[in-house]
């Protein structure tokens, strides 16, 4: 399925709809933005020239695979995220101290499934973490590198709220609209989030559908008790939470028991044959009329095309399965699954999101 450009007119007057409850924008802010998602591009070919088979891929593998270059790069990725963070006032030292400082460490107990067996992809550095997601470091800091990348997806924007309201309020809308159009007014009761994280993708989708229950899933432990964490600290609204620590794979809940199903800045962290397994999963998760959703890296993003020699290095050494992930036919195993009603849109000019149905 062709990827298409995020309608401008149509959906950033939705967002806007949807983002007045949460921030009060100007009229010149409301332009601005509006311009912005217009400029959302694709670019001329189907992935970057730096993923996948390429010459220019297999140079950057062999850099990345050269011991004492690597660490280099990882040190590199991870600065670069710290100071467009800490440029655009994003507190990442004092948000990462707060979280190591608190009493955090006390709901693990309470999340972490013990018996548990990690894939063993999950074992992998990545992030510039020597282990990955199973670490305190790693789910500390894990909120303020959202945001950072956010306004990377967004430069243009005034602040990072504000960055984060169009990266994350497109997504939303983008759900809404096609649950809207496909679901045969299946009522959203129940939200899986594969992948949640610290619990930022599962606080967005909480507000914009407040009858929901919500249930995060991931595979650390760490980032499952700083979202407990976040959750009790937050204030209370009309949502039930519930974190389990599965993997999303094989998460064993029941079959049909959401009405929605989000994987949200994962799948480009995952080798091809986990993605697969994971869309299979939703499928069986949903109910008929549910519907699935996919936010993350665009290959067909012009920004991502045209990224830096410096960039796409470091961005790659830090994502040990990033060429699987764009040389993966996403909507292909979507369509695979059994899912109907598949769309592909760029909801900002990084990231696509792909929505689509369960059939009754």
């Amino acid at each position: 399925m062709a990827l298409c450009v995020f309608p401008p007119t149509k959906y950033v007057n939705h967002y806007y709809h949807f983002n007045s409850k949460r921030t009060k924008l100007s009229k010149q802010q409301r332009v601005m933005n509006v311009r912005m998602a217009a400029s959302f591009e694709e670019g001329n070919l189907e992935r970057p020239n730096w993923a996948g088979e390429t010459n220019l891929s297999r140079l950057v593998g062999a850099l990345i695979g050269f011991k004492p270059l690597y660490s280099l790069l990882k040190l590199g990725a991870r600065q670069v995220l710290i100071s467009t963070a800490e440029k655009n006032n994003v507190r990442w030292r004092d948000m990462t101290k707060e979280i190591l400082e608190s009493d955090v460490y006390d709901e693990m107990g309470s999340v972490q499934n013990t018996s548990i067996v990690y894939p063993d992809y999950y074992l992998n550095p990545f992030h510039a973490y020597d282990e990955g997601n199973l670490s305190w470091l790693a789910a500390a800091e894990a909120e303020a590198a959202t945001m950072s990348i956010s306004k990377r997806a967004i430069p243009d924007a005034s602040t990072v709220d504000e960055a984060n309201e169009i990266v994350r309020g497109n997504w939303l809308n983008a759900i809404e609209l096609h649950h809207q159009q496909y679901s045969g007014n299946l009522k959203i009761r129940d939200i899986l989030d594969i992948g949640c994280s610290v619990g930022v993708s599962t606080r967005y989708l909480a507000d914009k559908f407040p009858s929901a229950n919500l249930t995060g899933l991931d595979l650390s432990p760490y980032f499952l008790a700083v979202a407990k964490y976040k959750e009790k600290k937050s204030p209370k609204g009309t949502n039930s939470f519930q974190w389990i620590h599965a993997n999303g794979e094989n998460t064993g809940l029941d079959s049909q028991s959401f009405d929605i199903v989000s994987i949200a800045y994962v799948l480009h962290e995952c080798p091809a044959r986990a993605t697969i397994n994971l869309v299979k999963e939703s499928f069986r998760l949903l109910r008929p009329g549910g519907t699935f959703v996919i936010t993350d890296n665009s290959p067909k993003s012009k920004k991502l095309q045209e990224l830096s020699p410096v960039l796409f290095t470091l961005m790659k050494s830090t994502e040990p399965f990033l060429d699987e992930y764009y040389l993966l036919d996403l909507e292909k195993a979507v369509k695979d699954a059994g899912f109907v009603n598949i769309q592909t849109v760029l909801t900002d000019p990084r990231h696509r999101t792909l929505t689509a149905t369960v059939p009754y």
